[in-house]
């Protein structure tokens, strides 16, 4: 997966060519000074900060959080006891794509897990009103046979 892809950001490529130009002319130090620039491409703002998602593929990057989420998953299976269930909260689509796929593996290949519920368990509009940032969750569950 390409680094570009980790935020899914659709500026990416004109994202990193401005904070190239900006570097040329002073260094990048604060949080503040990436957020503007990002700001600049846009132009305009919607709901969400246009910053989000560069911020978001930086952490993913740096931190290596795919890896160590596919990493983790398997790890889990491992010590998970027959009748143990495995429960994962996701916050985009980069994992939840990933919790998805292991668990129909697991399911299909192993015979090993069975989804508790077929599409994610998403927060209700209530839910969301009183916690913004449950917006974006989706709630997967397997069980080990």
């Amino acid at each position: 997966m390409e680094r570009t892809e980790y935020g899914e950001e659709r500026k990416a490529l004109q994202i990193a060519r401005e904070i190239v130009k900006q570097r040329k002319r002073e260094r990048i130090e604060t949080c503040l000074q990436l957020a503007a620039i990002v700001e600049r491409v846009y132009r305009s703002r919607g709901r969400i900060h246009p910053a989000t998602k560069t911020f978001q593929a930086l952490r993913i990057a740096v931190n290596d959080e795919l890896n160590q989420l596919s990493e983790g998953l398997s790890n889990a299976l491992k010590i998970l006891e027959k009748g143990g269930r495995l429960c994962v909260i996701t916050y985009h689509s980069l994992e939840d794509r990933i919790v998805k796929r292991f668990i129909l593996a697991a399911e299909r290949q192993e015979g090993s897990l069975v989804r508790l519920n077929k599409k994610p368990i998403i927060p209700l509009r209530d839910e969301q009103r009183r916690n913004p940032s449950s917006r974006s969750a989706k709630l997967r569950g397997t069980e080990k046979l």
